[in-house]
């Protein structure tokens, strides 16, 4: 059985000085008046320029999560991962386009770019996309609420929502799904995977359609495409299972990222404010039981499914690896990977490699007024989740120890 515990497998790829840094990170973010004050303060401080700024930012939170502001400044950071067995998942953090349309086209000749680099690189299996980085957020909006008022398939709903759009809209939503095909077809030429992220509920059924759609399309012979499930949604399980029926009537591989989810106050706030029934699971045992179902319903379908398993949580980890083992799978399974951001859960991450299993590190990269709201999420997160930040801590505390007592 696979232990979380070896430190020293954990953090072989930092030396003293970037295990120090990382301790004095997460000790701030352990302090939640801190956290809040920096939320506040560093998104306008990026914007109106304010001195020493970005210096500090490059000097702390940005190293530790993100592989840096252009492509090639990743390289040395996939290297030393490809190093301990730890393939990479590279993500352009561009979170909704800057200047509308014009903005959304560089977007995707962003993507395009990032496909044919990383197709040149060892250990680059996939990139990420966000569909909001590529279509206007009111537009997603108003197609998803158009697609609930329909009582069929999820693509049917979609077809017949796009028919009851405005005609520029629904030309605006084909430059939309061009963009998508497009991105799509680049990765299946280079064979790049491409994992759709999830977005917020009110947004996400046009997402979930146009993913389908592409799977169904070039998905045939292997999984190129992924769509992202946020099990901290009570109706995931059944989406999931909707799903298989699709692949294996349409006869294509299923592709899929299976996560707990980013945006549980937000839906929850959302789901108040305008009287409907949260989307969000009623506790956190909820949200474990369906992931680690959908672990076990996908490694049970194997042979429909690739499975990418983003999971901070080490009794999901474990419980996937037993369940590989009782499947008589192998550890480097084809259809099974195992995926942790970068700073984060490193004692998971090399440890499975350690043991041969397919894992990578999420490594953002961008400017960083683009990865800002990536890293404002990551400061919360660590603050916000029970036991994250203090899990890190004491990792680092304890390997920090076992190096002094080696010397």
């Amino acid at each position: 059985m696979i232990s979380f515990d070896d430190t020293k497998t954990a953090f072989a790829y930092k030396n003293d000085k970037e295990l120090k840094s990382a301790k004095f990170l997460f000790s701030i973010m352990g302090n939640n008046f801190l956290v809040n004050l920096g939320l506040k303060l560093i998104p306008p401080a990026i914007k109106w320029h304010i001195p020493f700024t970005k210096t500090i930012l490059f000097k702390t939170i940005f190293p530790q999560f993100v592989g840096g502001e252009t492509l090639e400044q990743t390289a040395p950071v996939v290297k030393k991962l490809g190093n301990y067995n730890v393939q990479v998942i590279m993500d352009y953090g561009v979170e909704g386009g800057h200047d509308g349309e014009k903005g959304f086209d560089q977007s995707t000749q962003q993507f395009l770019k990032v496909i044919d680099y990383i197709s040149t690189q060892k250990g680059i299996p996939f990139m990420s996309i966000k569909v909001t980085g590529i279509a206007r957020f009111g537009l997603m909006e108003k197609l998803n609420r158009e697609m609930q008022k329909f009582g069929n398939s999820l693509v049917k709903n979609y077809e017949s929502a796009l028919q009851k759009l405005p005609q520029s809209e629904k030309q605006e939503w084909e430059k939309v799904a061009q963009r998508i095909f497009t991105i799509c077809e680049r990765a299946s030429e280079k064979k790049v995977g491409v994992l759709i992220d999830a977005e917020e509920t009110w947004i996400q059924d046009p997402v979930d359609a146009l993913t389908m759609i592409a799977m169904n399309r070039f998905n045939k012979e292997r999984a190129v495409i992924f769509n992202t499930l946020q099990l901290y949604r009570h109706d995931r399980i059944k989406f999931l299972d909707q799903s298989f029926r699709a692949a294996i009537e349409k006869k294509f591989i299923l592709g899929v990222k299976l996560v707990r989810g980013a945006y549980m106050e937000k839906e929850r706030d959302r789901a108040k404010e305008y009287n409907y029934l949260s989307p969000i699971q009623p506790d956190k045992a909820s949200t474990d039981r369906d992931y680690d179902m959908s672990v076990l319903m996908c490694l049970d379908k194997i042979e429909f499914v690739s499975v990418i398993i983003a999971s901070h949580n080490e009794q999901s980890n474990s419980f996937a690896t037993r369940l590989m083992q009782e499947h008589r799978l192998q550890n480097d399974h084809p259809h099974v990977h195992f995926s942790q951001l970068y700073g984060m859960s490193d004692h998971i991450t090399f440890n499975l490699a350690k043991e041969n299993y397919n894992v990578s590190k999420y490594l953002p990269f961008g400017p960083l007024r683009d990865v800002i709201p990536y890293l404002m999420r990551r400061a919360e997160e660590n603050s916000s989740v029970s036991g994250q930040t203090g899990r890190e801590l004491s990792l680092i505390k304890s390997e920090l120890k076992r190096r002094k007592e080696s010397k």
